[in-house]
């Protein structure tokens, strides 16, 4: 009775397939797991040697016996997987298993069989090693299943008597049990390497996860940061209403506001917006906020502490950022506002008895430009029922919907 190429490679490929299900099963547990992470030791190496010696020996028996009485099998799967995958140790001692089996079961060709699957685990390992623990592409692990599979063969021209039988096992296996050897490697390179790909997916998800929620942390952090650098409430001055609101674009941001107290009758009150967004204009404006507030107490009229406070921002700024700001002391006895505009969009004074709109505006520049800047005072009366609206470029730069 005959049989075709093409029925023993059909043959073999159902065994490989069985072959690759229990193994796609093996490279979801526990040990293997291990094994992926170079976590080897006794009890693991000895399970994978087990394994693999096994599915060596089911190789066998799935096989296909040939007119000649040869075996077409793919039993040199399992020892060339444990080799490549697990290192030498585990690659020869699978290896070991699935040939003394082999030789045990006789024939003339049985010497060379059990040698090529010995020798298909320990050079798997050796290349494991070669490439120092890393695991073969799948292009590698088919090259070296397929050359296993000749050197198979050569072995047995070289090994099996007579030789003429042994050419004839050779011609009438080696298509068949090359494919389906190299494509059962194939399938259990791709498992393992999708595996490898998912732990580092889910590594990679679970840093950036972890990395995420530090970020939130950290944001939320410096944003209750910057939030204490604002007043906590507006202070009680005797004949005023005072009221304030500070929203950020981002998180945090580089407007501010502030409410200095100079001396008994006389308040310092502060509006400025640093250029740009974010942590950049977070720390300019703690920066700047220090520098106008600490000055500002110290300092009998508004142009001069706000001059002193340009020139340490100048002197601490490297960035290139600035910050444009509007500062008035409020005389409460006189009900009078002296007041210096660095570049800062001009509050509104409405009056309440005539129905006006005045504009504050005076002469200066943005702090944080230059070392020198030229500030003008400007110095306005209050009547009882007039209003003050200090803003930044965040109310009259906003849109809706409709723009």
């Amino acid at each position: 009775m005959s049989i075709s190429v093409s029925d023993i490679l059909i043959d073999l490929v159902k065994t490989a397939s069985v072959v690759v299900v229990f193994a796609y099963i093996v490279t979801r547990t526990r040990f293997f797991s291990d094994i992926l992470n170079k976590q080897f030791n006794i009890r693991n190496q000895v399970i994978a040697v087990l394994l693999f010696g096994g599915l060596s020996i089911f190789g066998t028996y799935g096989g296909i016996t040939l007119p000649s009485g040869a075996i077409a099998n793919i039993r040199d799967l399992g020892p060339i997987v444990a080799g490549l995958f697990c290192g030498p140790l585990v690659g020869l001692g699978a290896g070991l298993i699935g040939g003394v089996h082999r030789y045990f079961l006789g024939g003339f060709v049985a010497l060379p069989c059990s040698l090529a699957t010995i020798i298909a685990g320990l050079l798997g390992g050796v290349i494991y090693l070669l490439r120092k623990k890393e695991f073969p592409r799948v292009w590698q692990a088919i090259l070296f299943a397929a050359g296993m599979e000749l050197f198979h063969m050569g072995l047995t021209l070289l090994l099996a008597r007579p030789y003429d039988q042994a050419l004839a096992v050779v011609q009438e296996v080696i298509v068949p049990m090359t494919g389906a050897n190299a494509a059962g490697v194939a399938i259990f390179a791709l498992i393992i390497h999708n595996l490898v790909i998912e732990r580092r997916t889910a590594a990679e998800k679970e840093k950036y996860r972890r990395d995420l929620e530090r970020k939130e942390f950290e944001i939320e952090t410096a944003r209750r940061i910057q939030q204490g650098f604002l007043p906590e409430a507006t202070p009680r001055l005797d004949g005023f209403d005072l009221g304030a609101f500070s929203l950020p674009a981002l998180e945090v941001g580089g407007d501010f506001y502030d409410f200095i107290p100079i001396d008994r009758d006389k308040w310092g009150l502060v509006i400025a917006d640093v250029s740009g967004k974010g942590f950049p204009a977070a720390l300019f404006m703690a920066l700047s906020r220090m520098c106008v507030r600490a000055n500002a107490m110290g300092m009998s009229t508004a142009s001069e502490a706000i001059r002193i406070a340009n020139k340490l921002i100048c002197h601490d700024a490297k960035s290139g950022m600035f910050v444009t700001l509007f500062y008035t002391l409020l005389d409460l006895k006189r009900r009078r506002i002296t007041y210096v505009n660095a570049g800062h969009n001009p509050p509104l004074l409405f009056r309440g008895n005539t129905g006006g709109v005045v504009l504050l505006g005076a002469r200066g520049i943005a702090l944080g430009v230059l070392d020198n800047i030229d500030l003008e005072e400007v110095q306005l009366d209050l009547d009882s029922n007039d209003t003050v609206v200090f803003y930044t470029d965040g109310v009259t730069e906003a849109i809706n919907a409709k723009e």
